[in-house]
């Protein structure tokens, strides 16, 4: 998280210094920083277990340091906050950390499957947000607001100089068609290519590009024997176990995995998020989690068909392309010419938009799902 004074802290010998270069997210990082500089001023310690560095918290420079949900003695506590550092302790009972430094993985989201997807951390921090939500509680809210923003500082650092291509797509395409296999196979040419693949981290299309990112380093056999495998749970309904487990079978068989991008919600907490992306940014407010998605896919976005989720994403996305408020617009390619022509006629709409616009050149629409990493490519230049 950033340094609440500046953009940029003092590093040695005046030299300003990135705020992300002065975070600390792991007990490794923690006692590198200190062997190397002695000193803990000015850093910013997310999340990280400092129960065991009593000796090291007493006898370091603090001052100006941040130290976010570390567990720590409380003498530690005493002797930071007295050299001036700030310290805000781990808020108990949460069934999450507000002050997290990482994003989440699918191990983590789904800890404790065996006993049922109602026993998952994800689960359980979906149903604190319900309890929560609507109670007016400033507290709640700005847990929610803290985590959010943990989440969108350790997500910008994952994704710095990575070139992002969205995926998106409805959550209702099922496992063993063949629109989720299409999309799986996007995935993984999308991955083969050299991009980052980001979803909206929940099941159906975007399950599918995960897992096809998730393949990327396998034979072609594999992505075909995983399809099978997941078909025997083609749904999260009615049993989120069910499926999920399926996904965590494929994960064991064939572990190693490519890596990809999964960005779901718990505003949408009937829809869990998928076990294929590598890193999963997960938010509790829609508006942040959406907009967010959309800015990162800085190589352009894959809309596959959908419904008004979908539909909502285009738009969101043409509207920054329509004003360049984001820089030179990004590819967008919209597959299925009747979906987007006949059943939500989309593409006409998109069109008159970005005529006579910049926008106009990075726009296409495509009937097959085979012909939309060709045509990025060439929108993208």
């Amino acid at each position: 998280m950033p340094a609440p004074e500046s953009a940029a802290s003092p590093g040695r010998g005046g030299t300003p210094v990135a705020s992300h270069d002065r975070e600390i997210e792991s007990l490794a990082e923690f006692d590198e920083v200190v062997a190397e500089h002695g000193s803990l001023a000015h850093y910013r310690v997310q999340a990280v277990d400092l129960t065991d560095r009593t000796k090291t918290l007493l006898s370091v420079d603090s001052a100006g340091a941040v130290f976010l949900g570390c567990p720590m003695d409380p003498e530690a506590a005493g002797a930071v906050r007295s050299t001036g550092a700030l310290v805000f302790p781990p808020v108990p009972g949460l069934p999450f950390d507000p002050y997290r430094g990482l994003l989440y993985s699918p191990d983590e989201l789904f800890a404790s499957l065996e006993a049922g997807y109602e026993a998952t951390p994800d689960a359980r921090a979906y149903g604190w947000f319900q309890r929560t939500k609507s109670d007016g509680d400033v507290f709640a809210s700005m847990l929610r607001a803290i985590h959010d923003d943990a989440v969108s500082d350790a997500l910008d650092e994952l994704l710095a100089g990575v070139r992002v291509v969205g995926v998106m797509g409805g959550h209702a395409m099922g496992r063993g068609t063949t629109a989720y296999e299409g999309a799986a196979r996007l995935g993984r040419d999308l991955a083969r290519a050299g991009f980052t693949v980001a979803t909206g981290g929940g099941p159906g299309a975007m399950e599918a590009a995960n897992l096809g990112a998730y393949a990327a380093p396998f034979d072609d056999g594999m992505l075909a024997e995983a399809l099978q495998l997941l078909a025997g749970a083609p749904s999260f309904r009615p049993s989120v176990t069910d499926w999920a487990r399926a996904a965590f079978a494929v994960r064991e068989r064939w572990p190693a995995g490519g890596t990809s991008i999964g960005i779901p919600t718990w505003f949408y907490g009937h829809e869990p998020p998928n076990a294929f992306a590598s890193g999963i940014a997960k938010y509790f407010a829609n508006a942040t989690r959406e907009d967010g998605l959309l800015a990162r896919c800085t190589a352009g976005v894959v809309f596959l068909p959908g419904a008004a989720g979908t539909i909502q994403e285009i738009f969101d996305n043409a509207t920054p392309n329509y004003y360049e408020s984001r820089g030179e617009p990004t590819p967008m390619v919209l597959v299925d010419e009747a979906h987007w022509t006949e059943k939500h006629p989309t593409w006409p709409l998109l069109q008159s938009l970005a005529r006579d616009r910049s926008m106009e050149s990075r726009i296409a629409l495509v009937d097959r799902i085979e012909q939309a990493p060709e045509v990025l490519k060439r929108l993208g230049g």
